[in-house]
């Protein structure tokens, strides 16, 4: 009996070694996955997809805009598309009007997005 004993003991003591080394091993996976998850920003809403995509294109300025290309970036950091105002069928260019906030004052920037630039065109203070 006592024999019995120590042999499902030791199986037991087997099975948790096993599980302790698949549970480190996966755990390291895990977290590999989410660091690097971090690191970029992961947009699955269509106001993230469309600001990311604006910010990752070279920005081409008209030259009555005032504001500079640091605070367009913040916009199109921070802002929100109105996809109600913009065409975004619209060819060679989707055209996007992006809300946001400019020198403490709320301005809509109209924008084309075409495939290797991103035009801006005017900005609309509110």
């Amino acid at each position: 009996m006592l024999e019995m004993l120590k042999k499902v003991e030791m199986s037991i003591l087997k099975r948790i070694g096993y599980y302790s080394i698949g549970l480190s091993i996966g755990i390291v996976i895990v977290a590999f996955f989410f660091k690097k998850k971090e690191t970029e920003t992961f947009c699955y809403f269509p106001n993230c997809r469309v600001l990311k995509d604006l910010r990752s294109k070279t920005m081409e300025i008209s030259p009555e805009i005032i504001a500079t290309k640091e605070e367009l970036t913040k916009i199109f950091t921070d802002g929100n598309v109105l996809f109600n105002k913009s065409n975004v069928k619209a060819e060679p260019c989707k055209v996007y009007v992006v809300e946001g906030d400019l020198k403490g004052k709320k301005v809509e920037v109209i924008v084309e997005n075409c495939k290797e630039k991103v035009f801006v065109k005017r900005i609309e203070i509110q």
